[in-house]
C-alpha cells in the first residue's frame, strides 16, 4: 500500500508543477494551460471521489459500531483541522499578495521608459540610415555614366572605400546588373520585389530596417538613377549591418516592449489564471491531506480492529489468528504479545486435540474390536442402564438395543419377553462372586438357540456396573451331540451286533429241535416265541446297521454331474404314486458330487414328504431347482402338517422324529452327506402349511474358480 501512495503523491506534485509552469505567459507550456488545468481538475475529482467514498465507508462503519471506527473518525477530524486551518491562512495571504503584486507590475513610468528607450534606438539607427543614404547618392552619381562592362570593377572599388556589406545595381525589371559584396562565392544579393522597384522615385532614396541573413538587423537603402549611356532607369541598393550594440539594445527593448504590451493586455486574464491555479492547488492540497488523513487514521486504528477481531476469534475457539507487526511502537508490542498468546493457546489446544484424538482412536479401536467380535457384548452401568452393545449382541439376540436403551435391565422382559432368562442370569449373581457364567436356552425367532453367558462386575473406578459376554454355541453343542451320537453308534454297532447272531441262531435251533417233540398248544407257543425272537433280532440288526451308517463317514467319489438330470432320475421312480410336481431350472446345473449318495438324499427327502402327506385329503409334493448366484438349489415342499416347533430346532439330531415308525436317523444322514458335498440344508415351514427343505450345492464353475484362486 505504501508504494501506490508514494506514486500518487509524486503524480500530484508533478501535475501541480506542470500547472505552475503553464500559468506563466513566457513558459513553453503556456499554450497547454487548459489541458494541464483539466488534467489536474480530473485528478482532483478522482481524489475527491475517493475521499467521499472513504468518508461514506467510515460513516457506515461508525453506524454499524465497528470496533475502532470512532477512533478513526476522531483522527480524521483532527488531521483535517490540522491541514485545513493553515491551508486557509496560506490561501488567503497568497490571494491578497498575488492581487497586489500583479497590480504593481503595470506602472505608467515603466511603459514610458520602454517607449523612450525604443525611440532612442530607432533614432540611433536613423543616423546610420541617413549616412548610408548619403553614400548611396555618391555611388549613384559615380556609376551613372559608366557602361555595364566597367560597372562591376567600379562597384568593387567603391565597396572597399565605403565599407558597406553590399552594393548592387538592378535593372527596373529586377535583373541584377552588377554587385559587390563579401568575399563568398555563394553570396548573391537578394532581389527586391518588382513592385518596390517600380514605386521608387528618381534620386529619392528609400530607407528600411530589415532582418538579414543569420537573423541580424541590416539597414537597406534603395536609390533610383538614370544611366546616361542608354537612358534607362536603374536601382542602386546598399546594405549595411546595423551596429551590433545598437541592434542588440534595440532588439532587447523591442522584446521587452512586446512582452509588456502582452502582459498589459492579459492583466485581468492573468490574474484570473493565477487565482484559479492557486484555488486548484489549495483544493488539491486539502483533498490530498484529507485522503492521507483517512489512510493514516485507518492505518493507526487497524491494529486495534485486528486485535478486536482476534479477541472475538479466540472467544469462539479460533486460536490460529496471527496479525502482522508493521510498527515498533506500543501497538506493535501489543500485537506481538497477542500473537504470542494465541500461539500458546493454539499449542495447548493442539496438545489437547492430540490427546483427545488418541482417546478417540483407542475408543474406535475398541469399538472395532467389539463390532467384529462374534460374541455378543453388553455393558451396563451401576443403575442397570445400557451403556454399550456391539452388533453381534443384537444379531444373536435378535433385538434392537436402541429401543431398549431408555429402559433399565429389570424392565427389559416387559419389552422383550424372550430376554427374561438372560436378564435373570445377569441380575442374580452368585454370592461373593465377581465373575459367573451359565448356559441358557434362548427362544430366537429362527428357533431355539443355546447361549453361554459370562458376566463380570466392572471396577468402581469405571463407574461400576457389569458387562455380559455371550456366545451362540448352538452349532457347537450340535456338533458335540453329533460326535457323541457317532461314538454311541459305533459302540452300539459293535457291542449289540455281535450277540444278535447267536441269539437268532439259538432261537432257530430251539425251534428246530423242540418243535417235533411238542404238540398242540406247546408247539404253537414255541413257534410264536421263536418267531418273535427272530423278528426282534432282525429289527435290532436293522437298527444297528442304521447306527453304523450314521457313525461311518460316507465314502464320496466326486465327479461332475448335472443336478437336474439326477433329480429327473429319482422322480422317475415315483411315477404313479403320490403326485409330484417338478419345476426344474431351464439351464443345466453342473456340480461335483457322488451320484449314489445324492440319490439317497433325494430319496430320503421325497420319502419324508410322502409320509407327511399320507393323511392329507389332496396330497401334493413340489420339487424345484434353480441357480442362485454361485449356488445350485433344490427345494422340496409338501402340504402336510409341517415340522413341530420342538422338532424343527433338533430335526438333524438322531432319534428326533415325529413318525411313529423309523429310527430318526434319516435327516441326520442327509445332513452329513450334504455337508460332505460342501453344501447346506435348511428346514422351514411354509406359510400356507407344510414343510419346506432347501438344499444348496456350489456350482461346478465356481468350485473350479475357487480352487484356481
Amino acid at each position: 500500500m505504501r508504494t501506490p501512495l508514494i506514486a500518487t503523491g509524486v503524480v500530484i506534485l508533478a501535475l501541480l508543477y506542470l500547472l505552475a509552469l503553464a500559468t506563466g505567459n513566457t513558459s513553453v507550456l503556456s499554450d497547454y494551460y487548459w489541458p494541464v488545468f483539466a488534467l489536474n481538475a480530473t485528478v482532483l475529482a478522482a481524489l475527491a471521489g475517493l475521499v467521499v467514498r472513504q468518508l461514506v465507508r467510515l460513516r457506515r462503519r461508525v453506524k454499524t459500531r465497528v470496533f475502532g471506527a470512532k477512533l478513526t473518525q476522531k483522527l480524521v477530524v483532527m488531521f483535517s483541522l490540522a491541514a485545513l486551518v493553515p491551508g486557509m491562512l496560506v490561501f488567503t495571504v497568497s490571494a491578497q499578495f498575488l492581487t497586489r503584486s500583479i497590480e504593481s507590475w503595470f506602472n505608467v513610468r515603466v511603459e514610458n521608459a520602454l517607449d523612450r528607450g525604443l525611440d532612442l534606438g530607432r533614432n540611433a539607427l536613423g543616423y546610420v540610415l541617413t549616412d548610408l543614404s548619403r553614400k548611396a547618392r555618391v555611388v549613384g552619381n559615380d556609376v551613372a555614366e559608366l557602361p555595364e562592362p566597367m560597372l562591376g570593377a567600379r562597384l568593387l572599388r567603391l565597396h572597399e572605400q565605403l565599407d558597406v556589406q553590399e552594393i548592387a545595381v538592378f535593372a527596373r525589371d529586377g535583373r541584377l546588373i552588377a554587385f559587390a559584396g563579401p568575399d563568398e562565392l555563394s553570396y548573391r544579393p537578394e532581389r527586391p520585389p518588382s513592385t518596390e522597384l517600380r514605386t521608387l522615385k528618381l534620386r529619392e532614396p528609400r530607407q528600411s530596417i530589415e532582418t538579414g541573413r543569420g537573423g541580424r538587423i541590416v539597414l537597406k537603402v534603395q536609390l533610383a538613377f538614370r544611366d546616361y549611356a542608354n537612358g534607362e532607369l536603374r536601382v542602386l541598393q546598399l546594405v549595411q549591418p546595423a551596429p551590433e550594440a545598437i541592434a542588440r539594445d534595440a532588439e532587447l527593448i523591442e522584446d521587452a516592449r512586446a512582452e509588456y504590451s502582452q502582459l498589459l493586455l492579459a492583466r485581468d486574464g492573468m490574474q484570473d489564471f493565477y487565482m484559479m491555479t492557486l484555488a486548484l492547488v489549495f483544493l488539491m492540497a486539502i483533498t490530498a491531506a484529507l485522503a492521507f488523513a483517512l489512510y493514516f487514521s485507518e492505518r493507526m486504528s487497524a491494529p486495534l480492529s485486528e486485535l478486536a477481531a482476534g479477541t472475538r476469534a479466540v472467544a469462539q475457539g479460533d486460536f490460529s489468528r496471527r496479525h502482522p507487526v508493521y510498527r515498533r511502537d506500543e501497538l506493535g508490542i501489543l500485537t506481538s504479545m497477542f500473537n504470542r498468546m494465541t500461539q500458546q493457546l493454539e499449542e495447548a489446544r493442539h496438545v489437547a486435540d492430540e490427546s483427545r484424538r488418541q482417546l478417540e482412536d483407542s475408543k474406535l479401536y475398541l469399538e472395532s474390536i467389539l463390532a467384529n467380535l462374534t460374541a455378543g457384548v453388553i455393558a451396563f452401568d451401576r443403575g442397570g442402564h445400557l451403556r454399550a452393545a456391539n452388533s453381534s449382541a443384537g444379531r444373536i439376540l435378535g433385538v434392537d438395543f436402541s429401543e431398549l436403551a431408555p429402559f433399565a435391565l429389570t424392565q427389559w422382559p416387559a419389552q422383550v419377553p424372550t430376554l427374561t432368562t438372560l436378564v435373570e442370569v445377569v441380575e442374580t449373581p452368585p454370592l461373593q462372586r465377581d465373575e459367573w457364567q451359565q448356559q441358557i436356552e434362548y427362544a430366537h425367532a429362527a428357533g431355539a438357540r443355546t447361549l453361554l453367558v459370562r458376566v463380570s462386575r466392572l471396577p468402581e473406578q469405571s463407574q461400576g456396573g457389569c458387562v455380559a459376554v455371550f456366545d451362540d454355541i448352538t452349532d457347537l453343542a450340535r456338533a458335540q451331540r453329533d460326535a457323541a451320537w457317532g461314538e454311541v453308534a459305533k459302540r452300539l454297532a459293535h457291542e449289540i451286533r455281535n450277540p444278535l447272531t447267536p441269539i437268532q441262531l439259538s432261537a432257530e435251533r430251539l425251534a428246530m429241535k423242540l418243535s417235533p417233540k411238542l404238540e398242540g398248544a406247546d408247539a404253537a407257543m414255541l413257534e410264536r416265541a421263536t418267531d418273535t425272537i427272530v423278528k426282534q433280532v432282525a429289527a435290532l440288526k436293522r437298527m444297528v446297521d442304521a447306527f453304523r451308517d450314521y457313525a461311518r463317514a460316507p465314502k464320496i467319489k466326486l465327479q461332475p454331474l448335472e443336478l437336474n438330470a439326477l433329480v429327473g432320475e429319482v422322480l422317475a421312480l415315483y411315477e404313479g404314486d403320490v403326485p409330484v410336481v417338478a419345476e426344474l431350472a431351464p439351464q443345466p446345473l453342473p456340480i461335483m458330487g457322488d451320484a449314489a449318495l445324492l440319490r439317497q438324499v433325494l430319496h430320503n427327502l421325497l420319502l419324508n414328504a410322502k409320509d407327511a402327506v399320507l393323511d392329507v385329503g389332496i396330497p401334493m409334493i413340489h420339487i424345484s431347482s434353480r441357480s442362485d448366484g454361485h449356488l445350485a438349489r433344490v427345494i422340496v415342499e409338501d402340504n402336510g402338517a409341517g415340522f413341530a416347533p420342538d422338532i424343527l430346532a433338533r430335526a438333524f439330531e438322531p432319534y428326533v422324529t415325529s413318525k411313529s415308525k423309523g429310527t430318526g436317523l434319516g435327516l441326520a444322514v442327509v445332513k452329513k452327506i450334504v455337508e460332505e458335498h460342501q453344501g447346506q440344508i435348511t428346514l422351514a415351514n411354509r406359510e400356507t402349511g407344510g414343510a419346506r427343505v432347501l438344499v444348496s450345492f456350489p456350482l461346478l464353475e465356481h468350485e473350479c474358480e475357487a480352487a484356481i484362486s
